[in-house]
């Protein structure tokens, strides 16, 4: 398996995606092509001990920043990382692409077939689905990348990330619901009263609305929303988790007591802070294109790069982009 990573991608490039690279070659076992600007991955990779490891290195001249706005990068880069590493994919010199650069800048080049992976045939918006830090770890679809949705979109957003679910984290007929602000089906703005019906219809296993606490709590493998509101949701609660983590410590801080009872409390507060952390997940799978992408956190470090290297190989693995070719195919 080749697997490429975008080397000029997170916020601190190439440090984390360097190393997050060397660990997974050394992990997994698979070929780890690095693309970027070649003197600066070789740089960082020679302050790793790489004898052995499949590594390899492709040079682009062209790097996506983070303020670089999608239709910039779509056409005023074209030898950028993003760009050079998802043709490989189309071209079949990989079988996958991990970057944790600009979200808008990959599905833009993503979806175009002349300069990316382009989308599944039948497939109108690709989407990102996030799995969710917690015990169940349940997958939110969409987690930013369509703003503005239709009722047609989120249902074929429950169907990707359903076969998604299936084949990686191997939950057989997982539970689809809809995120809103109620249980109840008369709840929810337009779309969600407009896709219910849709969903009833689909032939999965749609088991209603849910609201984020009911998501959080395991009632449904799936939870369904715009890419607005699944950004925001899944941002609230990364911002919730590093406040209550700050306020334990600082409280734990407080005297001599708390710190002792603290330091008798670690083993517990490791086990927690090891579920919550969102480094383990790696990165969001990018569903919908006709290739394997894994989008990561900007902010990632190279723990979270070799874990979303992880989860790419396990979506080629288990042939997710042809499992939904081939649903795509039966609802058209």
């Amino acid at each position: 398996m080749r697997i490429v990573v975008d080397a000029m991608g997170s916020d601190d490039h190439p440090t984390p995606d360097v190393e997050g690279a060397v660990l997974a070659a050394r992990e997994f076992g698979e070929t780890i092509v690095l693309v970027g600007d070649q003197s600066q991955i070789e740089a960082e990779l020679a302050k790793h001990r790489t004898t052995g490891l499949a590594i390899e290195v492709q040079h682009a001249s062209q790097q996506v920043t983070m303020t670089d706005k999608p239709s910039e990068v779509v056409k005023g880069k074209p030898d950028s990382s993003m760009h050079v590493g998802l043709q490989m994919v189309r071209d079949g010199k990989a079988d996958a692409f991990v970057s944790a650069g600009n979200t808008g800048g990959i599905l833009g080049i993503a979806m175009l077939r002349r300069i990316g992976v382009g989308r599944i045939p039948g497939v109108k918006r690709p989407a990102m689905g996030v799995v969710f830090p917690i015990e169940t770890r349940p997958l939110l679809m969409d987690n930013g990348a369509n703003a503005d949705c239709k009722p047609d979109w989120l249902v074929q957003f429950a169907l990707m990330s359903s076969l998604y679910v299936e084949r990686v984290l191997e939950i057989e007929n997982p539970r689809v619901a809809l995120i809103s602000n109620g249980e109840e089906e008369g709840k929810g703005n337009q779309l969600i009263k407009e896709t219910i019906p849709l969903l009833q219809a689909s032939g999965l296993n749609y088991v209603g609305n849910v609201e984020p606490k009911e998501f959080m709590h395991g009632e449904a493998h799936i939870g369904i929303t715009d890419g607005f509101t699944g950004n925001i949701m899944m941002k609230t609660a990364e911002a919730i988790a590093g406040y209550m983590s700050n306020l334990i410590r600082d409280s734990l801080m407080a005297n001599p007591l708390t710190i002792i009872g603290g330091l008798l409390a670690r083993a517990a507060f490791a086990k927690v802070r090891g579920r919550l952390n969102p480094d383990e997940v790696g990165g969001a799978p990018l569903l919908g294109v006709n290739g394997v992408v894994i989008i990561a956190h900007g902010r990632s470090n190279a723990y979270a790069i070799k874990q979303a290297i992880g989860q790419a190989r396990r979506m080629v693995e288990k042939e997710v982009v042809a499992a939904i070719t081939e649903g795509m195919k039966a609802v058209s």
